[in-house]
């Protein structure tokens, strides 16, 4: 165990004695002049010895005292090293948690406007669906799915979740052919459904008037972790899955995926929200970064609201 002296005495002593001055060490500490005397005071009690010499308007180093200044100046000197070594970093490495499929589907394609913004920041986003302890260190930001229940960590309500079947141009033609209609929502309950038991089906159909038994939602399918690689699914052919409009309208833009009824959407009070550790806020880079994306989300939403897009001809493609 160390034995040291108060390490309050031991910093107005080094500020005193490197300014030879107990009103510049008490400016330089935020103190005030009698609370540097009375540690200084108890120093030099401690050490059975006086460390200054008091005389008028200032004060001078005994020779205990002028012994003691170089190796405490050295120490200090290194402490803040140490410390300005991690400020440096944290303040240079912006370090972002999200869900894979909010990172393949969304902030991926617009991240690097950020960084060319804010070339100081070197930039890292982990897409993971592990939850994260943010105050561990392990990230500065999370972005996740939920109901806005964080205890101790500010968070910003990014867009509500909600979810349509989609599925790639091919196959929605391809099954109204066979139909020789447009699609009703409960053609899709015998229908290739990626998921088919996720209950979030069950939810969607009840929705829009097409209950099913319990046999409906236990038949076999492919079932995939994430609704990033359910969308992939879709786009391959694989067949119709739940996405929510906001993360795919690009791809629907770009002719990957269709929505079969875009006035259909069911949501559940979820939402996408931005999280961070309540004394974290003011920091520069979560700062700069919560702005950024705030602005960018609304402008996605305002873009949403104009409706989907009108989809690519199949021809085209």
């Amino acid at each position: 165990m160390r034995r040291l002296p108060p390490l309050a005495a031991i910093r107005a002593f080094e500020a005193a004695a490197r300014t030879e001055n107990f009103t510049a060490a008490a400016a330089e500490l935020g103190m005030t002049q009698a609370a540097v005397s009375y540690q200084v005071k108890s120093l030099e009690e401690r050490m059975g010895a006086p460390l200054f010499v008091r005389e008028k308007g200032r004060v001078r180093l005994t020779p205990l005292g002028a012994r003691l200044l170089p190796s405490l100046s050295n120490a200090f000197d290194t402490i803040e090293a140490a410390f300005a070594t991690h400020r440096e970093e944290d303040e240079s490495l912006l370090t972002i948690t999200t869900t894979q499929t909010f990172a393949n589907t969304w902030l991926a394609w617009r991240l690097g406007a950020f960084q060319i913004d804010h070339p100081e920041l070197a930039v890292r986003m982990s897409a993971s669906n592990e939850v994260v302890d943010l105050r561990s260190g392990d990230a500065d930001v999370a972005i996740r799915a939920g109901r806005g229940d964080w205890e101790g960590l500010d968070h910003h309500e990014l867009f509500k979740s909600s979810f349509t079947p989609m599925a790639s141009p091919e196959c929605v033609a391809s099954v109204e052919r066979e139909l020789g209609r447009k699609l009703e929502p409960d053609d899709l309950l015998h229908r290739n459904r990626i998921n088919p038991s996720d209950d979030w089906w069950l939810q969607w159909f009840a929705d829009n008037g097409a209950p099913a038994d319990d046999g409906i939602f236990r038949r076999p399918g492919v079932r995939l972790d994430s609704q990033a690689d359910e969308g992939h699914a879709a786009m391959a052919g694989q067949g119709f899955a739940l996405l929510t409009p906001l993360l795919w309208k690009g791809d629907v833009a770009a002719g990957r995926l269709r929505v079969p009824f875009p006035d259909r959407v069911s949501t559940r009070g979820w939402a996408y929200w931005l999280i961070y550790p309540s004394e974290r806020r003011m920091v520069p880079k979560v700062k700069r970064f919560r702005e950024w994306l705030l602005a960018e989300m609304q402008r996605a939403l305002e873009d949403a609201a104009g409706g989907w897009p009108q989809p690519v001809p199949i021809a085209a493609q």
